[in-house]
């Protein structure tokens, strides 16, 4: 299991143990308190069922006492502990109770006259561990809800401790079966996830190859009109990541770095064949012009998302530690570091390259004139990383095909763009 699968699989696996363990004990509350009130809506069905039978909802005359103490004695013998009927005035008619609800008459808090108009009831828990539910319900001469009150009824049961295990078993299982399909949703997430993610990289890395593609395809056509370009554009941008390595960069720092290396002289696709091509030294005129390759460079770089960050070679690989290049005439720090690694790179692939009007300079010559520009033209900094490992890119580089120099570049690029 690759490293992202293992933190996608900690993640959903946390987030559903979490999930189960807050989803868990809200549905054992929801659970009880359906059975609790299924209890009640019981007993009040068939204590208003009991009181129709004997006529109790008819609680005036000379005979209402006698009607409501034969409901009552049915109702404490059945459903309830205790039976209280009263009429419409809130007066009792009648109260039975078991032995239980003998036991009960000292504990529960005794109330005024009953005078509601609506269902209701309450769940007691008491000192002794007993669980007791209290109903409250008036009585109507009719079945419609706004038929007038004729009396009330309130009775008392003590839950069993059987129909109490019931309903605390099924609140339970009620809770353990969202707590599992919690953790099983999980489960089934986790395998989409990993697929979206893989597809999602597969893209990914479809884009980028893309991308290096065009990177690519822009250095074929400098290389079509510079012929000395076409070798240096891969070896030059190896060179600055190698030494960016040493100085700390990562991610889209050295993704930038590397598209600028290679492009940096992407900007010489807008000058004449006749000053680029030009064999002999450029004079005054013609070399202002060949310094608008830099501003050129610029504008094709800039708002394409993936070469936005390569506009920092693109733009200062002229300028010179001492301020005395071009175009803005920037100044030691003041120049990206990019582009002061960049220098330093540039300028040792030139001198260690075989080119048209030259032979290759050896690694001490070359480094010679490194040395000598040091605080000048190239950052001390770079230079002081740089020396160190100038003798091993020297001589990975000596006599170095084009294809050898892509396969290093190669390995740079799926290192550091994750390919």
């Amino acid at each position: 299991m690759n490293p992202f699968n293992k933190r996608t699989a900690w993640r959903i696996g946390a987030v559903s143990l979490v999930l189960a363990l807050l989803a868990s004990p809200l549905a054992w509350f929801v659970a009880r308190e359906n059975a609790e009130q299924s209890t009640v809506s019981l007993a009040i069905e068939e204590s208003q069922r009991l009181l129709r039978h004997f006529g109790a909802i008819a609680l005036s005359g000379p005979d209402a006492a006698a009607r409501a103490g034969d409901a009552a004695k049915t109702l404490a013998g059945g459903l309830f502990d205790i039976a209280e009927i009263y009429d419409g005035q809130g007066l009792r008619l009648a109260e039975e109770m078991t032995a239980d609800g003998q036991q009960l008459e000292g504990v529960l808090v005794h109330h005024a006259k009953p005078a509601y108009s609506m269902t209701s009831y309450e769940s007691l828990q008491l000192p002794d561990g007993r669980w007791v539910l209290r109903v409250f319900v008036p009585l109507r001469q009719g079945s419609a809800p706004q038929s007038a009150i004729s009396g009330y009824f309130e009775g008392v049961r003590v839950v069993p401790d059987w129909q109490r295990q019931q309903m605390l078993g099924s609140a339970l299982s009620a809770a353990l079966m969202v707590g599992f399909a919690s953790l099983l949703c999980g489960a089934a997430i986790y395998p989409v996830v990993v697929r979206l993610s893989a597809d999602n990289e597969r893209k990914a890395r479809e884009v980028l190859d893309s991308h290096i593609s065009m990177m690519e395809a822009l250095g074929r056509a400098i290389a079509k009109r510079d012929s000395d370009t076409g070798i240096h554009n891969y070896r030059v941008a190896w060179i600055a990541a190698r030494i960016a390595e040493k100085l700390g960069f990562r991610g889209t720092s050295m993704q930038a770095l590397i598209i600028g290396s290679f492009l940096h002289d992407v900007g010489k696709i807008g000058i004449p064949d006749g000053i680029l091509l030009k064999p002999g030294k450029l004079d005054d005129e013609e070399f202002t012009i060949m310094k608008t390759h830099v501003g050129q460079g610029e504008e094709i770089v800039t708002g394409i998302g993936w070469l936005e960050g390569a506009s920092e070679v693109v733009s200062g690989h002229h300028e010179k530690w001492d301020g005395r290049g071009y175009p803005r005439q920037l100044k030691a720090e003041d120049i990206p570091l990019a582009a002061r690694i960049f220098a330093v790179a540039d300028v040792f692939d030139a001198l260690c390259s075989k080119r048209p009007y030259k032979e290759p300079m050896g690694f001490d010559a070359a480094m010679a004139i490194l040395e000598k520009d040091t605080g000048t033209h190239f950052d001390p900094g770079v230079m002081a990383v740089f020396r160190p490992m100038a003798r091993d890119i020297f001589d990975q580089l000596a006599g170095c095909s084009e294809a050898l120099a892509s396969r290093l570049l190669e390995d740079q690029v799926r290192h550091h763009f994750g390919i």
